[in-house]
Parts: structure tokens; sequence; C-alpha cells
């Protein structure tokens, strides 16, 4: 796959990504899975068994096209969305932006996604399509998250969140209510004080027995990360997903820069280890923390399941490592906690925290 790299690096950011998803939906149907996972990499996080630690993030296949494919790279989760409850375009383009000095990524995307009922479509089989309560998966042990969001145009955001809660629970072995994108205006709001606490009240409520994931900001003050780390305690949230993008720009060498927008990829991955600790130490390891920002590689994946990871993600090292990737990290990851001593996954996390 080394042409991979440069025939699309040709093309505008979002139509290669466009293309991308065409060719990874195609290549899933046709049942090629490259990476089985190793017995050493399963793992068990809020009840659910992961085939191994490393998931796809919400934002690559937000409408679902590609999920077996994503599987078949070698992922253990896949997490579509966001999806909000009415198709809305997103904000005009362009509007994803490559960063190759830096191996990053801005995007100010803005919840583009075809709706939630289209994707729940395509997300469980045809004997689901209409359930209304939980049943069990039909995806073998692969697990698949799904990520809701609010329409820009609501008049009642917490409405959207738990109408999204409540259709796509019983599809999806999660689901992550996502407050913390930077492109739609006023949603970070709902990460704070009163609006944050009713906000997770109304959504477990709405929640069934599907675990519920909360997906945090990394740009976020220490009083903001206490605030939300009790919330989440009090409102029995199942599993903190730290970080989306951030609006901060360290560093950067590339020309795209000063685009406005979420940024994502290597530059991230200081804050996205930092935030990690923080809410580690704010929850007491009470709930359990998926690492996301700037993950590249199975020594990195490894290195935050040490800091108290119990599962990552990843989107932005896919840009320019490509497909293979996932399988990589995963030989890399058993070799690691296989020369380490550890039988498994949940040996490993926090042991350096």
């Amino acid at each position: 796959m080394a042409f991979y790299h440069p025939i699309l690096f040709r093309l505008d950011a979002e139509r290669a990504h466009g293309l991308t998803i065409a060719a990874l939906g195609a290549w899933g149907k046709a049942g090629m899975p490259l990476a089985p996972s190793a017995p050493r990499l399963a793992t068990t996080v809020a009840g659910i068994t992961f085939p191994n630690p490393l998931g796809l993030a919400a934002g690559v296949d937000k409408d679902g096209h590609a999920i077996a494919g994503f599987f078949g790279l070698g992922f253990g989760s896949v997490e579509i969305g966001t999806l909000t409850p009415l198709p809305q375009p997103g904000n005009p383009k362009p509007r994803i932006f490559r960063l190759p000095e830096d191996r990053a990524v801005i995007n100010r995307l803005g919840f583009n996604n075809g709706g939630l009922d289209a994707a729940l479509s395509r997300a469980c089989s045809p004997a689901k399509a209409g359930a209304q309560t939980r049943s069990p998966p039909s995806r073998g042990n692969k697990v698949l998250g799904i990520n809701v969001g609010a329409n820009k145009d609501a008049t009642d955001r917490t409405a959207d969140y738990v109408h999204g809660i409540a259709r796509a629970a019983p599809h999806a072995d999660y689901v992550t209510i996502n407050i913390s994108s930077p492109n739609t205006p006023g949603l970070r709001d709902l990460q704070h004080g009163a609006a944050l606490r009713d906000l997770l009240a109304a959504c477990t409520a709405a929640k069934g027995d599907t675990p519920i994931f909360l997906k945090v900001a990394p740009d976020l003050d220490p009083a903001d990360i206490d605030d939300i780390a009790r919330a989440a305690l009090d409102n029995r949230i199942d599993a903190l997903i730290v970080n989306n993008t951030t609006i901060s720009r360290p560093g950067l060498r590339s020309a795209n820069a000063k685009e406005t927008g979420g940024l994502s990829g290597a530059p991230l991955a200081p804050l996205g280890r930092q935030r990690l600790t923080d809410f580690r130490k704010a929850t007491g390891a009470a709930i359990p923390l998926i690492s996301v920002g700037g993950v590249d590689s199975g020594a990195e994946a490894y290195a935050r399941l040490r800091a108290g990871a119990s599962l990552v993600q990843l989107y932005t090292a896919l840009v320019y490592e490509g497909p293979g990737l996932p399988a990589r990290m995963l030989r890399e990851l058993d070799a690691l906690l296989k020369r380490d001593g550890f039988a498994c996954v949940a040996d490993a996390v926090g042991v350096d925290a």
C-alpha cells in the first residue's frame, strides 16, 4: 500500500477522505481482515469485551459507510458519528486542512452528517433496524460505538442528545455524548456547571442498559476537569473519552497552521497525555478513560495504557500512515505487553500512574 499516501495527498483533503471511506466500505463487504487480534490484547471496559484496546475515533466514518472495512483493518472498536437527529451539511468548504510538516490536521466540519436514522440503517442488521430495545450485537466480538450530537440550529440541545441516545442505544455497544467539538457554536458550553449536570442526568435516564461514554475537550482548566469528573461520577457515566480536537496551536510549522477549527494529530500528543493524567487523578481511577490525541504507534498506545487509559483511539495518524497502521500497532502492542510480562491489557493499565 505504498501508493496510498502520495495519490491521496494530490487530492483535496475532504475528497480524499470520501474516496477512502468508499474504498473501505467496498473492501469491508469482501470480508478480508488484515489483523486478527492476539488473545493477550482482549480487555473488558464498562462491561463490554473488546478484542483489543485500539479504537477508531468518531469523525472518520461519520455516517457508518465503512464499519466492516475499519474492523477489517484490525480495530477492536469503531465509533461512528457524530450523528445528529436531523441531517445537516456542516460548515462551508474548504473545511479540512492537512499540516504535513506537523503530521496534523485542522478541521472545522461542523457535524456534517446524513442524520441519525440513515446511519442506523447501516450500523445494524436488518433484524435490528426497527428495534426499540437492547438486543445482542450482530458483529461477532467487534465493538460498535455511536457518537451523538445536537443539530446546530436546535432550540433544545439536551432534547437532541436524549433523542440520539434513545434511538442509538438499541443498536450500539456503547453511545458517546459529544459535547466537545469546537466547530458547533456554543456546544462546549455544555461541559460546564448546571448545563452539564442536567444534560448527563437526562441522557443517563434515556440510555436503558447500554453503556454511555462522555467525550470531553482538551482545552480545560483544572476547575473544569474537576467539575466534569464529579458530574460524570455522580451520573454514573461508564467511561470518559479524553479528548477531542484542540483550539490551541502548539508550535506548528505548516502553511495551514492559522486555519480555524480543531487541531488533531501529533502536536496534540503532549496535551493528550496531560489530560489523561489529569482525569485519572480527578476521577480517582473510578471511571475508565479512553485516550485520544496523537496516538500513532504501538509504543504510544502502550504508554497511554500504562498512564491509566483502558483503551485508546486514533484518527489523524491514519492520514499519514495509511491503512496498515492498526495491524502494525497491534503487533507492537502485543510484543510490548509480552516483553514486560503482562498477561493481558488490563494488567498494564495505570501501572505508571
